[in-house]
């Protein structure tokens, strides 16, 4: 029994440094690391540091993360990058939220698999949640956020320079182009679409930048790579053993109907396990066709990919382990609370 276990942590590993490193893991520490490097630190503080208006940050932060495809531990060198060029623990923490658990590719699919109103419900909820924890987050670090604050001034600085901007659009797009270009098919053609991206972001880099703005550039990702990678590689252990021990009864048992301790049930299963971008939406038909009920079904479709537990450790890990116990708590009373509230008066 032991031994299996282990083998089914070690399989976790295994499928995803296969299938995760290359096309998601490295383009999102290169991008963390040129957001750090190039990004202005004032024009990011005018805009959605902690001095900032909250509901213009807020907005802001929650609007761009539609369009950034990540899975919940991709979503963090991208999440703490804008952190740490100057940006509010609120609009960072809105940005770790929603880009993993509503981004518009895994509403479009969400759509396809399980309807539009699961979909329209998913992403009217997730927006909902990140106001909320963005205003946590603010108010529970206020102290902190007011010493980060800068004065602000009339004048406009500059987010970054034509050049960087340029370079950050690239690997936006080595990020995004292989889960947006190929969606069905062997994983072979994702590599393909991500090396051909990279060999376009180095060719310009190259091209672009001195050599000690490649070197700066690479020194910031290789730290967010030592301190995130290992975490991130144990948490998929842990998942892939408890993934195997997890009884198939449970299902049926916990999960079905629409009262509220079914949904915090399938808010601690999602805020545990790790699923990759679009993964969710099939694994909850399945569960659906099990019995699971609609409300805790949208409870997992938020907390699965938007929360996992080698993102806990990761977060604890950048942030501090204060600012993961309180995101990760908010996030299971929301998700908890928006199943319920969806299973008793919209699906009900």
């Amino acid at each position: 029994m032991i031994a299996d276990l282990l083998l089914a942590g070690l399989g976790a590993v295994q499928d995803y440094v296969a299938l995760h490193v290359l096309t998601c893991l490295i383009p999102a520490f290169l991008l963390a690391g040129a957001m750090v490097t190039f990004i202005s630190k004032e024009a990011i503080m005018q805009r959605l540091g902690a001095a900032a208006s909250k509901p213009a940050s807020f907005s802001t932060a929650a609007g761009a993360s539609f369009f950034l495809a990540a899975c919940s531990c991709t979503v963090i060198p991208v999440s703490s990058g804008l952190y740490y060029s100057g940006a509010g623990v609120g609009a960072a923490f809105i940005l770790l939220w929603v880009a993993p658990a509503s981004n518009l590719l895994s509403l479009i699919y969400t759509g396809s698999i399980l309807g539009a109103q699961m979909a329209w419900i998913r992403v009217l909820t997730a927006l909902a949640m990140a106001m909320v924890v963005g205003g946590v987050m603010t108010l529970a670090f206020r102290r902190e956020e007011a010493a980060r604050a800068a004065p602000q001034t009339n004048t406009r600085s500059a987010i970054l320079s034509r050049t960087d901007l340029g370079l950050l659009l690239l690997l936006v797009v080595s990020l995004l182009a292989p889960n947006y270009l190929v969606q069905r098919g062997p994983y072979s053609l994702k590599v393909a679409v991500w090396a051909a991206a990279m060999a376009v972001v180095a060719g310009y880099a190259y091209w672009r930048k001195t050599g000690p703005q490649i070197r700066r550039w690479l020194g910031e990702t290789w730290w967010f790579v030592r301190i995130i990678f290992p975490l991130l590689l144990a948490g998929v252990f842990i998942v892939g053993i408890i993934g195997a021990a997890l009884p198939r009864a449970w299902i049926e048992t916990y999960l079905g109907g629409s009262g509220l301790l079914a949904s915090f049930f399938a808010t601690l299963l999602g805020s545990i396990s790790y699923f990759a971008t679009m993964t969710e939406a099939p694994f909850v038909h399945t569960l659906l066709g099990l019995g699971m009920g609609k409300g805790p079904a949208l409870a997992l479709l938020l907390t699965g990919p938007g929360l996992s537990l080698p993102n806990w450790l990761a977060i604890g890990r950048v942030f501090g382990a204060k600012k993961a116990i309180v995101y990760v708590g908010t996030i299971i009373v929301l998700g908890t609370i928006s199943g319920w509230f969806a299973g008793k008066f919209i699906f009900g």
